[in-house]
């Protein structure tokens, strides 16, 4: 992939520049992530990683945001079993990867979107972006956030967002450790710019090791932590009635009716 070049795909566009890598999610008009945008990450992620000129990897959104999430039709019981195992694929070749990794952060940053930002290594945010776990909304809930979210922004913190499905704005998710800093809209890509040049002056071999060590501890606890939340999602939350009705719900865009089982 070295050198420069880009690539189109249908659901993202990778661009390389030298050390640098840019993912742009690309699903118009807020860049749903669908199954093919999952397969699209992680094919051009292995490419990325297997490509030893590149040391840093920007994931940005196109358009109107970041990402509003996880794409609800695909948490149906015929396929939420491959969407889990497709997204996770994706977040797990994040959270190994050698290279450092930033999420640039505008507009809607929501559940899978918001996950897929948080498992970069640095954030930046605008002020005026939308943070948030709402899956619990749907009778869901996110198996990222919950392995992974307290570690960032402590328990009650993450009790909160994930339980209540509340959003923050950029600001509040800087605050609380979601994000490394939030700025103005106009400044979101100097600020990343800034971070970039600050990295590739940096040795990529000394960078990788240093990740790997600034994770050991994370990274036993969420291995285990993940696949946990997996296996709870697919063997007793896809049982609970209200999980399938709050999905119906949303497709159909009416008001669900819990039963409570």
């Amino acid at each position: 992939m070295g050198g420069q070049a880009t690539t189109s795909l249908s659901r993202i566009s990778v661009e390389v520049q030298g050390p640098l890598a840019r993912i742009l999610l690309s699903n118009p008009p807020v860049n749903v992530i669908d199954l093919a945008m999952m397969e699209e990450l992680g094919r051009s992620l292995s490419e990325i990683e297997a490509d030893r000129g590149i040391s840093v990897v920007v994931i940005s959104g196109s358009g109107r945001g970041f990402s509003a999430g996880v794409d609800v039709a695909a948490h149906t019981p015929d396929k939420v079993e491959e969407m889990l195992a497709r997204f996770h694929g994706v977040i797990r070749s994040l959270a190994d990867s050698r290279k450092v990794t930033i999420a640039a952060v505008q507009g809607p940053c929501l559940g899978g979107g918001a996950e897929l930002a948080m498992v970069c290594d640095l954030v930046y945010t605008t002020e005026s972006a939308n943070w948030g776990f709402p899956e619990i909304k749907l009778g869901c809930y996110p198996p990222v956030a919950v392995t992974a979210l307290a570690a960032l922004v402590g328990q009650k913190r993450a009790a909160d967002m994930i339980l209540t499905g509340r959003t923050l704005s950029g600001i509040e998710a800087a605050e609380i450790g979601l994000a490394n800093r939030a700025v103005p809209a106009a400044q979101l890509d100097a600020e990343v710019a800034e971070c970039v040049d600050r990295v590739s002056k940096l040795s990529p071999a000394a960078l990788a090791v240093t990740k790997k060590a600034i994770y050991a501890w994370d990274a036993i606890h969420f291995d285990k932590g993940l696949a946990r939340a997996e296996k709870i999602y697919l063997e007793e939350l896809m049982k609970v009635e209200d999980s399938r009705e709050g999905v119906n719900a949303f497709l159909q865009k009416r008001e669900p009716r819990w039963q409570g089982k």
